[in-house]
């Protein structure tokens, strides 16, 4: 497995792979991998050859007060894991290599970046499709495969590799969870054995409205009702939003129709989880995938 630390490097072993007709596939990581990054990877193993996994804790999209600086880090491990699957390449550049000295351009996905975490998190997804836009120019990637806990973000990804006609297609792989339900996050590293429980609330919340979409349900706020008065009961747990969205406009909606997202966003301590559940239309029925 090679490890690489230049663009120009990344670039040529890009090049000689397209130049075989080899199918590239692209992982984009900030690293401290899980099971749920590992999923990502053993899926774009089993439609691509080589795999490039990049690590790059992306300084863009962390806002002043976020944990840049604290955020898990584990690379010696991230790349034994890696090279145990089989990955062919991890693309692992220093910040002054992505961003050099004078670099000035981002990349804003409107209409789509500026509620939600947008709204939380108000550079977050600029920072988020500038990293991607550059990973996917230097890798130019056949595939590149991102999960769906973030699903805000992976539909900007989508709208913005739509606007710019990039050759690239993005595959969706599930939310992978924990034994009890919590989605697999790096973050999840943060939460205190006191906090870990509580954690589960986001996951608890999602079956609560999936219980009550089973029973015929399908009002917006009241199926709301139900995922708060979850995390209510547990008094660790500060919700940042909860809200029911269209899948393509991310605008909120009054009642479930075709396929909407189930969004929500905690603070458990000082540690900040998001976790979502899809929600599709099946005839009459709606289906909750979480």
């Amino acid at each position: 497995m090679d490890i690489i630390r230049t663009v120009a490097w990344m670039k040529q072993v890009a090049d000689d792979a397209r130049r075989k007709d080899r199918i590239l596939g692209l992982v984009p990581t900030m690293g401290a991998l899980h099971e749920g990054h590992l999923s990502l990877v053993r899926e774009a193993k089993s439609q691509c050859s080589p795999v490039v996994v990049s690590i790059f804790v992306n300084p863009k999209q962390f806002g002043p007060s976020e944990d840049f600086q604290r955020y898990p880090r584990a690379f010696d491990f991230d790349c034994a894991t890696l090279e145990s699957l089989g990955v062919d390449v991890v693309f692992a550049p220093p910040v002054e290599e992505v961003y050099p000295d004078g670099f000035r351009t981002t990349v804003v996905v409107e209409g789509l970046s500026d509620r939600l975490e947008g709204r939380s998190r108000p550079s977050h997804f600029r920072g988020v499709a500038t990293i991607v836009l550059k990973l996917f120019d230097i890798v130019e990637p056949r595939f590149a495969y991102f999960g769906r806990k973030d699903a805000q973000q992976l539909r900007i990804i989508r709208q913005m590799a739509t606007d710019l006609n990039l050759s690239t297609e993005i595959i969706t792989c599930p939310i992978v969870r924990e034994p009890d339900g919590l989605a697999m996050s790096s973050r999840n590293s943060y939460l205190k054995d006191g906090e870990r429980p509580a954690a589960t609330a986001l996951y608890r919340s999602l079956v609560a409205i999936r219980t009550e979409i089973s029973r015929g349900e399908r009002d917006a706020g009241r199926l709301i009702t139900a995922l708060r008065r979850v995390v209510d009961r547990e008094p660790g747990v500060v919700l940042d939003y909860a809200e029911i969205v269209d899948a393509d406009t991310f605008e909120p909606l009054r009642s479930l129709r075709k396929t909407c997202y189930v969004l929500v966003a905690a603070r458990i301590g000082a540690t900040r989880l998001i976790d979502n559940a899809l929600v599709e239309q099946e005839g009459e029925a709606f289906h909750v995938t979480l």
